[in-house]
């Protein structure tokens, strides 16, 4: 499986026949843009993207919620590729304001397996990470059909979910958001786990404990790629850098990271954005 990284938690899948992204978010708006302002799809980088990863046999877009650094840009790649889009309700209005057709938008629902080419998608509720100043609007929906350009703080979060991917030779699990469900993961096994960390470096050593117990200690991976750890209001065509430090200590994430999977003998890769890998 050759999986790219775009930033945020926004992957691309290629078993060499079909293609799927779970989120899509390739335009990344100034963080003063996302306090004040509004911005529509960078549609340049996107075609820029699309081209340079061929991403040319995209069967399915999945989205894990729908704030703006997951769902923005999935209306543009939706119409330019003909995926179809597997998301929430507010998912599903953020691709109405795009004009997606309506016969390619499935509202998923939890629990339930989705099978496209030869993957199977099952959709787990999940937890989003714990609200902030920037981000407060945890189970508030998108009712009506968003169009843009809009106002950034108007995409909702709508519900966060996780994706445990099964193919052929391995099975994966995504896990977005650093925050949990007691037991929501019981019974799923993967071999590689994408795990949110953005709020990992605040947190205190209980919250720590548990996080990592209910993810990695459940989903027993072989490996760990962490998702959430860059600056998402720093474009995809500049440096890559984490977070504010205001916002959260990168160095400090990936410090924990390490030590968890050094203590548990997991491996640990840290993919850079615009990179792919082979799982």
């Amino acid at each position: 499986m050759k999986v790219t990284f775009f930033g945020t938690t926004t992957l691309l899948f290629d078993d060499g026949k079909d293609q799927i992204l779970f989120d899509c978010h390739f335009t990344r708006p100034s963080l003063l843009k996302y306090i004040a302002g509004s911005e529509p799809t960078d549609t340049k980088l996107a075609d820029e993207l699309l081209k340079k990863h061929h991403i040319d046999r995209l069967k399915a877009i999945f989205v894990s919620h729908s704030h703006h650094d997951h769902v923005m840009d999935v209306p543009y790649v939706a119409n330019k590729t003909g995926a179809a889009v597997y998301g929430t309700s507010s998912a599903m209005n953020v691709c109405r304001g795009g004009d997606v057709d309506e016969k390619k938008l499935i509202e998923f629902k939890e629990n339930e397996t989705y099978e496209v080419g030869d993957y199977k998608i099952t959709v787990l509720k999940s937890l989003h990470s714990k609200p902030t100043i920037l981000n407060n609007d945890l189970g508030e929906t998108i009712d009506e059909p968003l169009r843009q350009p809009a106002r950034l703080r108007s995409y909702k979060e709508g519900g966060s979910y996780d994706f445990f991917v099964e193919t052929k030779d391995k099975k994966y699990m995504i896990r977005p958001s650093f925050n949990y469900i007691k037991g929501q993961l019981d019974g799923y096994e993967a071999d590689v786990l994408f795990l949110g960390v953005a709020g990992l470096a605040k947190a205190d050593a209980e919250t720590e404990r548990i996080f990592f117990e209910e993810t990695a200690a459940k989903v027993k991976p072989e490996l760990i790629i962490p998702l959430h750890w860059d600056n998402f209001f720093s474009r995809l065509d500049k440096p890559v850098v984490g977070m504010p430090s205001l916002i959260e200590k990168t160095p400090v994430v990936f410090f924990k990271l390490a030590k968890y999977c050094e203590d548990h003998d997991i491996d640990l890769i840290l993919q850079i954005p615009r990179t792919s890998i082979e799982l």
